[in-house]
C-alpha cells in the first residue's frame, strides 16, 4: 500500500478522535461553562448537523479543483476548528469551533475514499479505502481514550489541542505523499446530483440516519449514565470508551466481511440486534458487569451496520458515487444530531439517563423496517436495472471516479 495511505488514515484518526472524544468530556465541558449536560450536548448536535451541510457542499467544491489541494484545504480547516474549541472562552464560541471542525468531515470521507482507490491497482481499492478508514476505527480505541483522559487529567482544551496538531500532522503527509491526481473528465456536479433521483439511494440514506442514530442516543450521554446509574468512577470511563472501541472496530471488520456476500441480511441482523440491546441497557446499566458487556455490544452491532449502509448507496449511485457516498456520510452525523437532541429531551423530561437506550432502540427499529421495505421494493422492480436506478451513460461507466462495487469500512 502507498505511504500516501498512511496520511489519509492519520487525518481520518484525528476527525474520528474529535468527533467522539466529545462524549467523554461532556461533565467537565457543561461544568466548565456552567450549563446542564444535556445543554452540551448541543456540541455533539451541533458538529453533527455541520458534517450534514458540509459533506455536500465541500464535496461539491471539490468537484471543480484537484482532489490533493482540497484534501490540504479541509484538513486546514479541521485544525482551525478545533483551535477555536480548545481556546474559546465561552460555550457559544465553543460550538462554533465544533462547527467548523464538522465542516471537513463528510468532504474528507468522500473524497479520500476516491483518491485512496486511485492510488492502487483496482484488484485493491477496497483494501486501500479500509486502510483510510482504520484511521477512524482505532480513533475509537486509542485516541478517544486518550484524549478523554488526557481530557480529565490535564483539561479538556488540552485535548482538543493535541488533536489540532494531529490535523497539522495529516495536512503535513498529504502535502508530502499525495499525488497531484488530475480531475477526472466527465466529473460534473449535476451528474453527480443524478444519483439522487434513484429512491432506493434515499432510502439507504434514511436507514443511515435512524441506524446509526440509534447508537448515539446511547453513547452521547454514555459518560454520565455509567458514572450516575452504573456506579463507575469518572476515571474508569477512561477504559469504557476502550471497550466500545472494541466493539466498533470488531463491528466494522464483521460488517466489512459481509457487506459484499450477504448486505442486506447483515442489515437485518445488525439493526434488529441493536434495537434489542437498545432496549435491554435500560436495564444492564444498573449493573456495571452488565454495563460493560452492552456497551461492548452497542459498539459492535451499530459499527456492523456501516459497511453495508455506505455500500447500499454506492452499488445504488451508479457511475456517480462521490457526492453520494458523501452525503451518506452527512446521514450517519444527522442521526447523530437527531438521537443527541431526542437523548437530551428525555433526560431533561427527568426520565433518567438511560432513557436514551429507549430513544435508540426505537430509531434502530425503524431503521430495520426501511431495510425490509427496501428490499421488498427492490424484489418487485424489473431484473433489467435495480429500483429507481437512473440509466449509466457510457462516459459514466468509464469515468475514474466510479468504482461501483466498493465497500466503504466507516463513517462520517
Amino acid at each position: 500500500m502507498p505511504l500516501a495511505l498512511l496520511a489519509l488514515a492519520i487525518g481520518a484518526f484525528g476527525i474520528g478522535t474529535t468527533e467522539f472524544v466529545i462524549m467523554g468530556l461532556l461533565p467537565q465541558i457543561s461544568a466548565d461553562y456552567g450549563v446542564t449536560i444535556p445543554h452540551a450536548g448541543l456540541l455533539v448536535t451541533g458538529y453533527a448537523l455541520g458534517v450534514v451541510l458540509g459533506a455536500p457542499l465541500m464535496t461539491a467544491l471539490g468537484t471543480r479543483i484537484n482532489r490533493k489541494t482540497m484534501l490540504m484545504l479541509l484538513m486546514g480547516l479541521f485544525v482551525v476548528g478545533n483551535l477555536l474549541s480548545a481556546a474559546a472562552p465561552s460555550f457559544p464560541l465553543m460550538l462554533a469551533g465544533r462547527i467548523v471542525t464538522s465542516l471537513a468531515h463528510g468532504a474528507f470521507f468522500g473524497i479520500g475514499s476516491v483518491v485512496a482507490a486511485e492510488l492502487v491497482a483496482p484488484e485493491k481499492k477496497a483494501g486501500a479505502i479500509a486502510t483510510m478508514f482504520t484511521g477512524l476505527t482505532v480513533a475509537n480505541i486509542v485516541g478517544v481514550p486518550l484524549g478523554t483522559f488526557v481530557g480529565q487529567v490535564v483539561g479538556w482544551r488540552a485535548t482538543f489541542a493535541g488533536v489540532a496538531v494531529l490535523g497539522a500532522v495529516g495536512l503535513l503527509g498529504i502535502a508530502r505523499l499525495v499525488p497531484a491526481l488530475p480531475r477526472p473528465e466527465g466529473a460534473h456536479l449535476r451528474r453527480e446530483l443524478g444519483a439522487f433521483r434513484n429512491p432506493q439511494v434515499l432510502l439507504a440514506m434514511a436507514m443511515t440516519v435512524l441506524g446509526f442514530g440509534g447508537v448515539f442516543a446511547a453513547v452521547t450521554y454514555i459518560a454520565p449514565m455509567m458514572t450516575d446509574v452504573a456506579g463507575y468512577s469518572e476515571g474508569a470511563v477512561t477504559w469504557l470508551l476502550v471497550l466500545l472501541g472494541i466493539g466498533m472496530f470488531l463491528g466494522n471488520l464483521i460488517g466489512g466481511r459481509f457487506a459484499d456476500r450477504r448486505l442486506m441480511p447483515m442489515l437485518y441482523a445488525s439493526l434488529g440486534g441493536l434495537a434489542v440491546v437498545l432496549a435491554l441497557f435500560t436495564l444492564t446499566a444498573h449493573s456495571k458487569a452488565l454495563a460493560a458487556v452492552t456497551l461492548l455490544l452497542v459498539g459492535a452491532l451499530g459499527f456492523a451496520t456501516v459497511p453495508p449502509l455506505q455500500k447500499r448507496v454506492l452499488d445504488q449511485a451508479h457511475g456517480a458515487p462521490t457526492l453520494a457516498s458523501a452525503v451518506n456520510i452527512g446521514a450517519f452525523n444527522l442521526g447523530n444530531a437527531l438521537a443527541a437532541w431526542l437523548g437530551g429531551m428525555v433526560i431533561s423530561a427527568g426520565l433518567g439517563y438511560t432513557a436514551p437506550n429507549w430513544v435508540g432502540a426505537l430509531l434502530a427499529a425503524s431503521a430495520l423496517l426501511l431495510a425490509l421495505w427496501s428490499a421488498a421494493l427492490e424484489r418487485r422492480a424489473p431484473a433489467t436495472t435495480p429500483a429507481g436506478a437512473p440509466t449509466t451513460t457510457p462516459a459514466a461507466a468509464t469515468t475514474p471516479t466510479a468504482p461501483a462495487r466498493v465497500p466503504a469500512p466507516s463513517h462520517h
